[in-house]
C-alpha cells in the first residue's frame, strides 16, 4: 500500500505545536480580515489551523481566500495563502520553515503558483511576528487587487 502524499512542513518538523496554533488561533479570531477559524482535525489535537478570510474584503473575482498554518514544537512553520478566482484561477504563497533540500531551512514560495522558492529573511520567527508579516503581506496583496 502506498503512504499518502506528506503536507507541506511536515518532513523532520516534529508534532504539532498546540499552545502555538492556539495562540495565532486567537489573533486571527480577532482581526477583522478573518471570518472564521476552524482546527484540523479538532480543536483538542489540532495540526493545522485554517483562516477563512473575508470574501467583502476581496473584489468579486476572489471566491474565496484562506490560510492555512501549520505550527511545530521544534519552531519549524509553514503559513499558505491561497485565493480561489472565479475564473477557476488559483493564487498562493507560502512562508516556511522546515528541513529540506532545495532552500534555506526558511524560505518562500512566490506567488502566483507557489512553485518559484527564493530564501527568506525574517527579523524574528516568533509566531506572533511571523504572523504579523502574513497579514501585513496580504493586506497589501488585498490592494493590489482592487488597483
Amino acid at each position: 500500500m502506498s503512504q499518502p502524499p506528506e503536507e507541506p512542513g511536515a518532513h523532520s518538523t516534529g508534532p504539532a505545536d498546540r499552545q502555538t496554533l492556539r495562540l495565532l488561533e486567537r489573533h486571527l479570531s480577532s482581526d477583522s480580515l478573518v471570518a472564521e477559524t476552524a482546527f484540523d482535525p479538532d480543536p483538542y489535537e489540532p495540526r493545522l489551523l485554517r483562516g477563512l478570510l473575508d470574501a467583502g474584503r476581496y473584489p468579486d473575482a476572489v471566491t474565496v481566500a484562506r490560510l492555512d498554518i501549520r505550527w511545530f514544537t521544534t519552531g519549524d512553520f509553514s503559513v499558505h495563502y491561497v485565493e480561489a478566482h472565479e475564473d477557476g484561477e488559483r493564487w498562493a504563497c507560502r512562508w516556511d520553515r522546515h528541513p529540506n533540500a532545495h532552500n534555506t531551512r526558511l524560505h518562500f514560495h512566490e506567488p502566483p503558483a507557489a512553485t518559484e522558492i527564493s530564501d527568506l529573511e525574517l527579523p524574528s520567527s516568533h509566531p506572533l511576528d511571523v504572523y504579523a508579516t502574513v497579514l501585513t503581506a496580504i493586506e497589501q496583496r488585498i490592494e493590489t487587487l482592487w488597483s
